[in-house]
């Protein structure tokens, strides 16, 4: 129908308000343009230049309908982008399965996934390059955050399996469960990396002074630990589960943990999918997650 009848849509009492304010928005693009889209004596006929603007007029129609489903679906929080920075650890244990997850419920969502050390995760959000993070957020002050635990992830001893430390030994009557004091790794190489941040302010800080090596990328770590060039502390979930060389003692004295959540900044609102995610993120550490 070349008529105005094709603008015109709705149903029941609707029907006669809708055509009003059509009628209204023509009248104004009339006045807007200096020409008549429809004939004055027949209203449900276009003139020619009513003819000739039609196309355009339907093409910004798809196009403004398309833009109105996209907003529909970000405010939704079924399309859009999300920025993540994650502590490694993580992104090899954790988070694979909450992205298959939030992939299954928003497919449409691009993810930008990052990883960093604890360090850099947290600077990240500070600078605004990212919606959300996760991992350890003690080195910036938490009034700017938003943390939410979901992980207390345990600290303990890695070393090659033939290491004297790795020593099947009976626990005494006061302990509970096998695992090594910090006075045991004096006499071995200790090597530092950035988790090692965590024994200050204990007793054992004293291995991080006197750190024969510093290294902070993982494979390098790993590739320092299985030539015998030393030990180190790590949190359960950096070390592999499959690792054929190295071994995960428990650390006993001092116990340490290494509290691992998803934390966002406290004075700004994250967009719908991110909201969306960082909700998943907590439900299915809850529901399904074992250390």
């Amino acid at each position: 129908m070349r008529g105005r009848g094709r603008w015109l849509s709705g149903g029941g009492g609707s029907r006669q308000s809708l055509a009003s304010g059509v009628v209204c928005s023509i009248k104004e693009l009339e006045k807007i343009l200096g020409q008549r889209l429809f004939e004055g004596g027949n209203k449900a006929t276009l003139t020619p230049f009513g003819e000739t603007c039609l196309p355009k007029i339907e093409q910004f129609m798809t196009i403004y309908q398309a833009l109105k489903d996209d907003l529909k679906g970000a405010a939704a929080g079924d399309k859009g982008k999300i920025r993540i920075a994650s502590v490694p650890s993580l992104v090899t244990k954790l988070l694979p399965s909450v992205l298959v997850e939030y992939s299954k419920r928003y497919p449409d969502v691009e993810i930008v996934l990052i990883d960093d050390n604890s360090v850099g995760v947290a600077n990240r959000l500070l600078a605004g390059e990212i919606d959300l993070a996760l991992g350890n957020c003690t080195s910036i002050d938490q009034s700017n955050i938003d943390f939410t635990l979901l992980i207390s992830d345990p600290i303990g001893v890695v070393c090659l399996k033939s290491n004297s430390l790795n020593q099947p030994v009976k626990p005494s009557r006061n302990q509970q469960k096998i695992g090594l004091k910090w006075q045991q790794l004096m006499t071995q190489p200790f090597i530092y990396n950035g988790t090692c941040r965590l024994l200050e302010n204990t007793p054992a800080e004293v291995l991080n002074r006197n750190a024969r090596y510093t290294v902070e990328n993982i494979t390098s770590l790993f590739s320092l630990l299985r030539n015998d060039l030393g030990i180190t502390t790590l949190p359960k979930l950096a070390f592999p589960s499959n690792e054929p060389e190295l071994v995960w003692l428990d650390l006993l004295e001092p116990a340490l943990d290494r509290q691992i959540g998803i934390f966002k900044l406290a004075n700004k609102t994250i967009s719908p999918p991110a909201q969306a995610f960082h909700e998943l993120c907590i439900q299915y550490v809850q529901n399904h997650y074992i250390l």
